[in-house]
């Protein structure tokens, strides 16, 4: 594929056509079906994919390969394969094979089936969302069948309210001039509606279903790609070649809307099309303790071989000091050297030390994690009782993770807010309307229509009355804009009204018109009908103003049945209140009341107009039709036009439009703020949009300073001239730490940054754009060789994520899903942080899958995010639970867990090494074999594990209030390599004390039974060293349950079970090999002396850990909840202002200005392109 797209507009240039690769032929399923490519050396594969999609990992071909080969790359697993293979060497084997492979393979089992649950999971969404019906054109009718039998080339007709099942070009639609209105809320995050518009050739020539059939076009286009707002390509048909571009395609995801049927030439299907392109793949997750715990497999198991080595070592200079000592057992040695006897016992060694990595502890994990996800699917705080939704783990391997997040990067549309945009107050004449007291929607007198129930809006009372006495000529003016100034379209449904806006401000206006007695009943290209309190009136349409995003503004112009004509505008303030004839006490009341509705976050426009002179306009009205017939400079002259007629303008009043937050959004981002997590806001929607929501969420303040893409722009250079001057002329710096010499540069609480896609593209591709000599948008930064392009555009990246990663809030708007998910890598490749991202649209997938954690947001229109999602959520607001409460938790636990099962393994095992000093280095075991295997599993498992499952430091209720609790979590306090090396110690310690002080009264003394016996002594050790671990577990944990008691008790209990089972005389008679410590346990345990020895060896134990817990306790630092305390009441003022490094605008006043719309709706309806024929009136 060509590196760079051909200029849309010029297909028949020579030099564009090698650039249109993929050739879609229509109704051409052969063509297609035949069409390869090569992929790799001689191999080919089919060029056009068939429709179905597939999320799901495995199939039952590739399950148990696949599976097996993911599993293995824990390090955990190799090691115990290995540890497996050395045991079916008789020579060298302490320990049977199956000890290891028993557990091995139910690890293993475990695993496999919860992976094949997950995916069973998705390939259940595959199978409904490929099941979806559609209707395709099949010899000469359409035939409903469903997603999946949709192929390239293919003619399919879609009905108003589906989605669209793949990439297609536009042919025809039910609406004049093949129009077709699509909501991209699923791609783009915006919730305006989009107009597409086929070529006017199939317009007129494809109208039945004869003529589609017969339709033999071929589209020459790019191939497939990931860009969704851009499409470049040509129709050939019947010898002409016409030019494609986006606003002909729709795209798979969208959602037709107000177009009854439409029909279209699928040109990219299945994973070929766009937002297919964007999702990305789906990845196995770790989290953060498991990567360490891989690492620590390899410095344990590394700890293992030296200490096996070293013990190897000894043992072959015992056996040859022992040969040599006595020589009358030479015949016994005879077969071989020390040196080999040295060989043998290291790999004896490695076996009979494997258990210090205990399988048991995985196996306990993956229960301890299941069991934590059932928690958070039960949690009825987090059920969501208005759609039965409830929260739901996906993923049940990721827990532990939820208590370290660092960034949460949010969608804004259907995540932050529901999508719904009501008439909230208003400004009319110096006078504010609230909603105050609620009125119900009253049919205006005269009126004689009624309302579909999506419309109604409820307004203040007050603002009604007055609207129907019609005594203010203000408030008349005011609300006739509402019903006339906009693009709104309307279809007459008998008794009903149905308007269709491709913006929900507009819609928004015109219902709240209509409530209160101004209704909008037809329009035709050149007039517009409304009825006023019950008179209907109609007025001719002489120019519409359109509005577009640098204007910020619409008007529309008009001649009332009296002949009167009248300009009426509405736009933001900040451009509104500049083109004012005057300013009176009404003004200044009105920019009071914008301050307060700014102080709501209500998004507002400025209404006003004007009369406008019949001379005036005839002067004004010929020099724009000659601007609308210009070849050149067309755009740049009527927005002159617009400008000069959009002056002396009186301020009718202003609006506030509420876009609704979903419930406790704010409350939120501010507990999450407290708990040091920053909220990044990724959206497709337009900057004012984004900004408003910002606000309304409190996610900025009015306090913060603003940085945008000029400040950002200054501050990454005066960061590189520091740089640069410290590092040497012209070449990126040495190091790769950034200091930063300008204080501002430093965190502040008070700043914020605001960046828009096209932005973040330059500083992503900074070093593509060096190497390939294209235009440098870092005029700063000087291009080097080619060689350097990559260093110096990391160094720019990294610049950027240290900025924006010290500041308060970030909102980044107009970005595309793959953007999303290339900020999101961004921070976890800069700063390596846990991240989080949350979204509902399948423009979020790429980003869910990204981030360490994905949340899905379900009970919505799309089901993608959730089906690729870790966990989902019916609320934005869940997520505070989530993670303050079970994923701190989680962590929590998870990290005591492995303390404790760690400290146990050591503290009970270890002894096998100081035995070995005493057995001559043979790697002879010190316990029975039965206590080696039932250790780990019965009698030290049911502690550890209660502790897993429902240890708490503070209550759910304790974690809400004090968030920075959540800390611990992102600085690893919990479990790190400095706490494994203190519990390595501990249990390294309990593990010398249990066995010398046996060692010691075994050695010199016997009880009354005389029990001096080698399986009396390894009783008495490990009895000292399991009741050692029962108390120090019961020590540490701090949460106490009826549960927690039985599990110990549940312990002891079962080490006296299989005592008596494994060590009966009756198993010994059958099995002397196997049952090979006799009634050791009852002979030991029945001695006074022994049970001294054992409660000797455990006041020992103990007393360490009690003294610790008195320090700290006495002389010790304050708890973290003392901190908490103490930081609320000695948290000082700032003592200077916190200022941006570049000034922010000139407007002393926040404009809170937002208005979704897009351009060349005007322009639509103006050419009657829009307009139904029964329209007309």
């Amino acid at each position: 594929m060509a590196q760079q797209d051909p200029t849309p507009g010029c297909p028949r240039g020579e030099e564009q056509l090698p650039a249109f690769t993929w050739e879609v032929r229509a109704n051409d399923r052969r063509y297609h079906v035949r069409s390869k490519k090569k992929f790799a050396f001689c191999l080919s594969k089919k060029k056009y994919r068939g429709n179905a999609i597939k999320t799901a990992k495995y199939n039952i071909l590739t399950f148990l390969p696949l599976n097996l080969y993911e599993q293995f790359h824990r390090m955990a697993n190799v090691y115990f394969v290995f540890v497996i293979l050395l045991q079916t060497f008789p020579e060298i084997s302490t320990l049977p094979w199956y000890t290891l492979l028993f557990p091995l393979s139910c690890l293993l089992l475990i695993r496999g089936l919860r992976d094949l649950i997950d995916d069973i999971g998705r390939h259940q969404s595959d199978r409904s969302i490929n099941s979806r019906p559609c209707e395709i054109l099949s010899g000469k009718s359409f035939q409903r069948q469903k997603w999946r039998d949709i192929c390239v080339g293919d003619i399919v007709r879609l009905r108003k309210e589906s989605f669209v099942p793949a990439d297609m070009l536009l042919l025809c639609s039910s609406e004049p001039s093949s129009l077709c209105y699509v909501e991209t809320a699923d791609i783009d995050g915006e919730t305006n509606l989009k107009f597409r518009q086929a070529l006017l050739v199939t317009h007129q020539e494809l109208g039945s279903e004869e003529s589609m059939a017969a339709f033999d076009g071929t589209v020459r286009c790019e191939e497939p790609n990931s860009r969704l707002h851009s499409f470049t390509g040509t129709l050939e048909w019947r010898g002409e070649t016409h030019p494609l571009d986006s606003e002909r395609v729709l795209l798979r995801g969208c959602r037709l809307r107000n177009t009854d049927v439409c029909y279209g030439l699928v040109i990219y299907a299945g994973f070929d099309s766009k937002i297919m392109r964007n999702c990305g793949k789906i990845k196995r997750k770790k989290t953060k303790l498991d990567r360490m715990m891989d690492r620590l497999v390899i410095v344990i198991f590394l700890l293992l071989l030296v200490t096996s080595l070293c013990l190897a070592v000894a043992s072959g200079f015992w056996a040859r000091r022992f040969q040599e000592k006595h020589s009358y057992l030479a015949a016994v040695y005879k077969n071989t050297t020390p040196a080999q006897q040295a060989f043998f016992n290291f790999w004896g060694f490695t076996i009979l030390l494997s258990i210090i990595i205990p399988m048991s502890m995985y196996i306990t994990l993956e229960f301890i994690y299941l069991v934590n996800s059932f928690f958070i699917n039960w949690d009825l705080e987090m059920y969501y009782a208005v759609k039965d939704i409830p929260a739901k783990a996906r993923s049940t391997s990721l827990n532990d993770q939820l208590g370290q997040i660092e960034y949460i990067f949010s969608d804004k549309t259907g995540t932050l807010t529901q999508n719904i945009m009501s008439f909230k107050k208003c400004c009319v004449n110096g006078t504010i309307y609230g909603p105050g007291t609620v009125h119900e929607n009253k049919q205006p007198p005269g009126s004689g229509l009624t309302r579909d129930h999506h419309g109604e809006q409820k307004v203040d009372v007050t603002l009604l009355e007055a609207a129907q006495r019609d005594s203010d000529p203000v408030l008349r003016e005011f609300l006739r804009l509402l019903a006339l100034c906009h693009t709104v379209m309307v279809e007459d449904r008998g008794d009903q009204l149905v308007y269709q806006a491709a913006s929900p401000d507009e819609e928004a206006l015109v219902l709240a018109a209509r409530t209160l007695g101004y209704v909008f009943l037809a329009r035709t290209q050149d007039t517009i009908t409304i009825s006023e309190l019950g008179r209907t009136r109609t007025y001719q349409v002489l120019a519409m103003l359109d509005f577009n995003s640098d204007r910020k503004r619409m008007s529309v112009l008009v001649r009332d049945p009296q002949g009167t004509i009248r300009l009426y505008t509405k736009g933001a303030d900040t451009v509104i209140l500049e083109r004012l004839r005057g300013r009176g006490p009404s003004e200044a009341i009105t920019e009071r009341a914008l301050d307060l509705f700014a102080e709501e976050t209500l998004r507002t426009l400025c209404m006003a107009s004007k009369e406008v002179s019949e001379a005036e306009y005839q002067e004004w009205g010929r020099r724009h039709h000659e601007a609308t017939v210009l070849l050149q400079d067309r755009a740049r002259e009527l927005d002159r036009l617009y400008e000069e007629m959009e002056q002396n303008l009186q301020l009718l009043g202003a609006t506030a439009i509420e876009d609704k937050l979903q419930d406790r959004v704010p409350e939120t981002i501010q507990l999450l703020k407290l708990g040091n997590i920053k909220v990044w806001v990724l959206t497709g929607d337009k900057q004012e949009t984004a900004i408003n929501i910002g606000y309304a969420c409190k996610l900025l303040t009015e306090d913060m300073e603003i940085l945008e893409e000029k400040e950002i722009s200054e501050i990454l250079q005066a960061y590189w001239v520091s740089n640069n001057n410290l590092s040497g002329h012209g070449e990126a710096p040495a190091s790769s730490h950034l200091s930063w010499e300008h204080p501002e540069a430093s965190c502040h609480k008070g700043r914020a940054i605001i960046i828009s896609g096209d932005f973040l593209d330059k500083i992503l591709h900074a070093g593509e754009v060096l190497k390939e000599q294209k235009g440098w948008p870092w005029r700063w930064l000087p291009r080097g060789r080619t060689g350097g392009s990559q260093e110096q555009g990391s160094l720019v990246e990294k610049a950027f994520v240290d900025l924006a990663t010290s500041c308060q809030a970030v909102i980044c708007c107009r970005v595309t899903p793959k953007q999303k998910a290339l900020i999101v890598q961004l921070v976890k490749k800069h700063k390596k942080a846990i991240t989080l991202a949350i979204g509902d649209g399948a423009n979020d997938v790429n980003m869910i899958k990204t981030a360490d954690i994905g949340v899905g947001i379900s009970g919505l229109e799309g089901l993608q995010a959730v089906q690729c999602s870790d966990y989902a959520l019916a609320q934005f607001s869940h997520l505070q639970r989530l993670l303050l409460v079970h994923g701190r938790w989680a962590y929590l636990r998870i990290c005591k867990f492995l303390r404790c099962f760690f400290y146990k393994t050591f503290a009970g095992l270890m002894a096998q090494v100081w035995f070995a000093f005493h057995s001559g280095f043979t790697a002879q075991p010190l316990f029975e074999g039965w206590f080696l295997a039932l250790y780990n599993i019965f009698y030290t498992s049911y502690p550890v594990l209660s502790v897993g499952l429902l240890e708490q430091d503070v209550s759910a209720k304790k974690s809400l209030e004090f968030p920075e609790l959540y800390m611990i979590g992102q600085q690893d306090k919990l479990f790190n390599y400095r706490v494994f090396g203190a519990t390595l110690l501990h249990g390294v310690g309990t593990s010398l004390t249990s066995f010398y002080i046996a060692l010691w009264a075994f050695e010199d003394h016997v009880g009354s039974k005389a029990v001096g016996d080698y399986e009396s002594f390894s009783v008495t050790v490990a009895v000292s060293a399991l009741l050692s671990v029962l108390v120090e577990i019961i020590l540490d944990t701090k949460f106490w349950t009826a549960l927690s008691f039985l599990m110990v008790t549940v312990s002891l209990l079962f080490f006296c079970l299989f005592s008596f089972l494994t060590q009966s005389i009756d198993a010994f008679k059958i099995a002397p090999a196997i049952f090979c410590f006799p009634d050791a346990s009852r002979n030991a345990l029945t001695d006074p002396y022994v049970l001294f020895v054992v409660l000797l060896t455990l006041v020992v134990n103990t007393i360490p850990s009690l003294t610790v817990h008195a320090f700290r306790a006495i002389v010790g630092k304050p708890t973290i909840q003392q901190k908490i305390h103490q930081k609320a009441k000695q948290e000082p003022e700032p003592s200077v202002e916190l200022r941006a490094h570049a000034p922010r605008g000139s407007f002393r006043r926040r404009s809170s200005y937002a208005f979704s719309h897009q351009e060349g709706y005007a322009g639509l309806i103006t050419r009657g392109d829009s307009l139904r024929a029964r329209a007309t009136h």
